[in-house]
């Protein structure tokens, strides 16, 4: 009877050693019990949490606060989203019907040549820019200067000009060339994202920021990638 209740003793006391010391290890390590995300429930926990100025792992957001990196521990590959489109959820911000047409900096759109010192001169100051975040022109009643759009097909627009010709909803997006205009877009009716209105400004050095923010750079490459295609 005594070597049983000996035995038993020593089992309680080992069960006891052993949850001590795995409480221990989380302590330390941080490390829980709970299930490792896999690679899709990753993906929707990122999409969801999405309150971006534009966008991708680890974006800033628009109030200018940054996420914290979320750990994960799982033996599946994990797969960054490859495009914006995957990265961001856009149908949290509010949407706008627009006409929108292609234009570039020279003569057939702005009656401008390039030895006019105000060539490729927006409205706004700063110079005509194809990028991540490309100029675009529209209605200043209806999108103020600065003001940040996403539109499908062509990417983020920043309201950087306006035009005589342009009235309510319509929008004139910038292209490099009359060959890229006719190329790529020409004239469409769409719905576009209002991602941040403006306030009347816009610097050279907010649009340089916006274009070489590091966490979005494998997005620019993208997009860059596209533009030499």
């Amino acid at each position: 009877m005594n070597i049983m209740k000996n035995l038993i003793k020593r089992a309680i006391i080992a069960l006891l050693l052993v949850f001590a010391v795995q409480s221990t290890f989380c302590h330390v390590t941080g490390v829980s019990a709970q299930a490792p995300m896999n690679g899709e429930e990753f993906r929707s926990h990122f999409i969801s949490d999405q309150n971006t100025r534009a966008i991708g792992l680890g974006y800033k957001y628009l109030n200018g606060t940054v996420p914290a990196k979320t750990e994960i521990s799982s033996s599946e590959p994990i797969t960054a989203p490859k495009t914006i489109e995957e990265a961001v959820d856009f149908t949290k911000y509010p949407t706008k019907e627009v006409v929108a047409t292609g234009y570039t900096a020279g003569f057939e759109s702005t009656g401008k040549n390039p030895d006019n010192p105000s060539y490729g001169i927006t409205y706004s100051g700063v110079k005509v820019k194809r990028d991540l975040f490309s100029t675009v022109a529209a209605d200043l009643h209806v999108f103020p200067i600065g003001t940040i759009l996403y539109i499908p097909g062509y990417g983020y627009g920043v309201v950087a000009d306006k035009g005589g010709a342009i009235k309510g909803n319509e929008l004139d997006l910038y292209y490099n060339t009359v060959d890229e205009v006719f190329e790529n877009w020409g004239k469409k009716t769409l719905e576009v994202y209002v991602v941040k209105e403006g306030n009347g400004k816009l610097t050279e050095n907010e649009l340089t920021e916006l274009n070489e923010d590091k966490e979005l750079q494998v997005f620019r490459q993208q997009f860059k990638g596209k533009l030499k295609k």
